[in-house]
């Protein structure tokens, strides 16, 4: 054989590898494509499911393949994940394993724990062949995906102080990311974390309010490495500029180190300590720049925003964190001086519009679409996306009636961006509340741990509800470059599932009343609909398994808060069964 048919031979085997391993890259793209790997399916959190088998001409023929029923009434907010033809999923005390295409149970785990006072656990983050997720004793554990083994277990939360883990958390580059929740409880500071994947060892923290409170000379905050925010661009939103609505603060360039502006926002007197700041819902993450997006919950007293003077960073805000270190980058406070408890509840969705924009969207218990470009910085718009009454209108002892309610707007499921429409869609709470204040010096004497709403009612603390016969839901598709509504579609009760749209041409979720939907992507016609029985509060995913698309629902919220049927909370999954 000469030279030039060795090349010819040495060619021919290359050009062979290269083809077989392109195939072997595109079948496991495929099978990654047909999995649902983390809580909102990618870590920019767009729930977009690429599968495209289900579509509007034949949608009307999904039934059901099979069901997992727990056996527990829990408040079931679970957001399942699929790996490798395996549905895991969690309830208060127990994580599961079951076959994502017949539903049968693999393996299940029971953590023997004090029940919390909301029966909640919101699910787990995968990373190679472990799981992760939180317990309302304040550790966060580790299992191996194959059995449900024990991997590691870590705390970070004080129970005693009315802490918990409730939160799903989000896995990347050999880091796990959950922050406490309870930060509705006297004297508890809202926190994140990062823990190694595979020690469960504490590799930062970050707190998402003063550390040390100001007054009493304190250090304003500790964390792994507090940067100043002038620096960056992304930086450029880390300091609001105030004005009388608490809707229109716009970022600007900071002019005063992050720790300065946090110290500075916060009044309180030397006996009024901060609190708030908790997350309990999931998170976002983007890989290209390794910054983690974090939501930030309210201040407390809720109601009473007289002994907690000024805006009170970095609450209700998405903060900004590099995800290796902690390191804070910047924020986006979308309800300073917040007294209405509308946290930034949901994860905010990170897309690239058809105009090349980086743009997040996020949806807090204000009952607003924000959308921001993050190499600006600018707040781009800002639309109601349910009824809006009295939000400017000052709270009294008398009762003041407000929407969204506390239980309002968008609670633990955010928005999904669709890239064939170009559209995101979110899905809102229609129901409004009434608050009576109590005495600021009877808040003052709430004992450490123990809920802290400022509320004149022990019996609502969280304000009193109007009938469900006046709630509803709202699912709205906007367009990400404007915010402008495309379409809306209103259901009979409230709409806090995950939303999830398909390369179909679908968009499913559920409501309140236990009513799966399925509606046309483009013009919100509802083409398919199925009483499931329960509450869907959990998550919504479509997944492949056996070679066909699913679609599941996590059904059967039972919630002391909210007025739901009482069941079983189960997992339904629903094909075309060809």
């Amino acid at each position: 054989m000469n030279t030039l048919d060795s090349r010819k031979s040495y060619h021919a085997v290359a050009a062979a590898v290269v083809a077989a391993l392109a195939g072997a890259a595109l079948q496991s793209a495929r099978a990654a494509d047909g999995d649902w790997t983390s809580y909102n399916k990618t870590l920019t959190s767009d729930r977009y499911s690429p599968l495209d088998e289900i579509k509007p001409d034949n949608v009307s023929g999904l039934k059901e393949i099979c069901t997992y029923d727990t056996g527990t009434e829990t408040g079931f907010q679970t957001g399942p994940l699929m790996v490798d033809g395996v549905m895991y999923l969690t309830t208060e005390f127990d994580t599961i394993a079951v076959d994502a295409g017949d539903c049968k149970e693999r393996w299940r785990v029971h953590e023997d724990v004090m029940p919390s006072a909301l029966k909640v656990n919101r699910g787990l983050a995968y990373l190679d062949g472990s799981l992760f997720r939180g317990l309302q004793d304040g550790r966060v554990v580790a299992y191996s995906a194959k059995d449900g083994k024990k991997l590691w277990e870590s705390r970070i939360a004080d129970p005693s102080k009315g802490e918990s883990v409730p939160a799903a958390p989000i896995a990347w580059s050999g880091l796990v990311f959950i922050g406490n929740a309870g930060g509705d409880n006297y004297g508890v500071k809202g926190r994140m974390y990062a823990l190694d994947a595979k020690t469960g060892k504490q590799v930062w923290e970050f707190y998402l309010v003063p550390k040390e409170h100001p007054a009493q000379g304190g250090a304003s905050h500790s964390s792994a490495a507090a940067a100043s925010a002038a620096t960056s661009a992304e930086g450029r939103a880390s300091a609001e500029a105030r004005s009388s609505d608490a809707h229109q603060a716009s970022p600007q360039k900071a002019t005063q180190s992050y720790e300065e502006q946090l110290a500075a926002s916060w009044g309180n007197d030397p006996d009024v300590p901060i609190t708030g700041g908790a997350t309990w819902a999931s998170y976002t993450l983007d890989p290209d720049t390794g910054l983690l997006y974090v939501p930030g919950g309210n201040p407390a007293p809720d109601f009473v925003p007289a002994l907690r003077p000024g805006s009170n960073l970095l609450t209700d805000s998405v903060v900004v964190l590099d995800a290796r270190t902690g390191e804070y980058r910047a924020h986006y406070q979308l309800v300073p001086e917040d007294f209405h408890d509308w946290d930034v509840a949901a994860a905010p969705v990170l897309v690239k519009t058809a105009s090349g924009k980086r743009l997040m969207a996020v949806a807090p218990k204000d009952g607003h679409l924000y959308g921001y470009d993050l190499d600006s910085g600018e707040r781009l718009y800002q639309v109601p996306i349910t009824t809006i009454e009295n939000a400017k209108a000052p709270l009294s002892r008398e009762g003041t009636h407000f929407c969204p309610g506390t239980q309002g707007g968008v609670e633990w499921n955010g928005p999904a961006y669709d890239p064939d429409t170009r559209l995101i869609y979110t899905g809102a709470v229609d129901w409004c509340s009434t608050v009576m204040v109590a005495d600021p010096d009877k808040v003052k004497s709430v004992s450490v741990g123990q809920p802290w709403s400022g509320s004149a009612s022990e019996k609502n603390m969280f304000g009193a509800f109007d009938p469900t016969d006046r709630w509803a839901g709202w699912l709205y598709a906007s367009d990400a470059e404007t915010g402008n509504t495309a379409w809306r579609f209103k259901a009979p009760a409230p709409l806090m599932s995950g939303v999830t749209p398909t390369a179909g041409g679908i968009v499913f979720f559920g409501d309140m009343m236990g009513t799966a939907y399925a509606l046309d992507a483009k013009s919100g016609e509802k083409l398919w609909s199925q009483d499931l029985g329960g509450a869907v509060g959990g998550g919504v995913i479509s997944y492949e398994a056996g070679g066909q698309q699913r679609v599941a629902f996590a059904a059967g919220m039972t919630s002391p808060i909210w007025p739901t049927t009482k069941t079983t909370a189960k997992v339904a999954v629903f094909g075309l069964g060809r």
